[in-house]
């Protein structure tokens, strides 16, 4: 009973880490409506860290295609092959292990005017902390102006990964929601 308690605060506490946050960041003093096209500056996607088991073609694949989709309706067109574009994107997929300490107090006494309590907390309970590990991926994207090379704005968000997620449908609707709540401020009013 008191484990399948102690599961679910944790249950609880990672729900509300997988909110989403986005974080976003620009270069107040730059024209975003005088960007018109873009282009990748390769590598399109940078995994950090650069480990076999979390790259993947098909999830670069997936994210290319949700940002160009994104910036595409975001009034932003892919330049043509060989043209200069006003902006270049860049995506990192940042994947971190965490760990989250959950502490949970099993029974115990009260304050208490007894005889033997002497005014102290009771006795009899115990505390249990259970250490829980868990990756963290963030979704960072960066748009830089294709003329100084300089950064104009990102956009970047993390969640819990969910390694139970089996579905390539699953997976790409995940990715497609992802870039679009980072790129959703896009351009800054």
């Amino acid at each position: 009973m008191f484990r399948r308690l102690a599961v679910l605060s944790f249950a609880v506490l990672l729900s509300a880490c997988d909110t989403n946050r986005v974080n976003h960041d620009f270069d107040a003093s730059r024209d975003f409506g005088a960007y018109r096209n873009w282009s990748w500056k390769e590598p399109g996607l940078q995994y950090r860290p650069d480990d076999p088991r979390i790259k993947s073609d098909l999830t670069e694949q997936r994210i290319r295609q949700a940002v160009s989709d994104q910036l595409d309706q975001r009034g932003l067109r892919q330049a043509k092959p060989g043209s200069k574009a006003d902006v270049s994107v860049q995506t990192y997929l940042i994947v971190e292990d965490r760990q989250q300490l959950v502490s949970t107090n099993y029974g115990g006494g009260g304050w208490g005017g007894g005889p033997w309590s002497r005014g102290y907390w009771g006795g009899g309970g115990f505390n249990e902390t259970r250490s829980y590990d868990y990756k963290v991926a963030t979704l960072q994207i960066d748009l830089l102006d294709a003329k100084d090379g300089k950064l104009v704005w990102r956009g970047s968000t993390e969640q819990v990964m969910n390694t139970s997620q089996t579905d390539p449908g699953a997976r790409d609707t995940a990715i497609r929601q992802t870039v679009a709540k980072v790129l959703e401020q896009y351009p800054p009013r």
